[in-house]
């Protein structure tokens, strides 16, 4: 197909609207956008079949779909929760990272470490929440509570800002164990780019969702 006449396709034209209306992670944005594309081929092959032109047949598969600024907010509210799902799974990576700078913190900092554990502590339960609310049985039973996106995402945030702050600590105590403190430096480091990535695109999911 030539790319004048994939321009002038309606259903081309719907979906790439729909695509530049998603924010959020790109491989789910994707994967709706082409359940949707599918939906409104057989939609419009239905049509055909009933001796509609194809051409007319497309344009009622998309009519009957509505317009995509009705679509788009209901996709958008899906997208928040797949990108939830993608901050839970980033926090549980995050915690055994934390629990192993703990470990190395502790030798040189005693007690002054503790934080790094409770840390820890809070984002594995945050994850194993959140993973729980919003894909596993409890999920399908109740449904997913309206307000635990924002809330991940917040938490997400203080999360990663206390994991950047610990990263300053570690990198910049003096002690005669600084290769290990820079080691717990360097993985507390690694943590907060791993989930402060994930926790902007859940704000921004949720800011358009909203």
């Amino acid at each position: 197909m030539s790319a004048p006449q994939q321009c002038r396709d309606p259903l081309l034209v719907y979906t790439a609207q729909l695509r530049a209306a998603l924010p959020g992670p790109a491989r789910d944005a994707s994967r709706m956008v082409e359940e949707i594309h599918h939906g409104l081929l057989d939609a419009t092959d239905a049509y055909v079949r009933e001796g509609v032109p194809r051409t007319d047949a497309a344009h009622r598969a998309v009519r009957d779909f509505g317009p995509v600024a009705e679509l788009a907010p209901e996709c958008r509210r899906e997208l928040a929760l797949a990108q939830t799902r993608h901050t839970a799974r980033a926090a549980a990576l995050c915690a055994p990272l934390l629990l192993v700078c703990w470990a190395l913190a502790r030798t040189a900092l005693g007690a002054a470490a503790a934080p790094l554990a409770i840390l820890a502590a809070v984002s594995a339960l945050l994850a194993a929440a959140a993973l729980a609310a919003t894909g596993g049985p409890a999920a399908r039973r109740f449904g997913v509570p309206e307000a635990l996106p924002r809330l991940v995402a917040w938490t997400g945030t203080g999360a990663s800002a206390g994991m950047a702050a610990a990263t300053l600590v570690l990198s910049c105590t003096a002690t005669a164990h600084w290769p290990l403190l820079l080691l717990a430096g360097a993985l507390s480091a690694a943590s907060h780019a791993v989930l402060g990535t994930s926790v902007r695109v859940s704000r921004r999911c949720l800011a358009h969702a909203g």
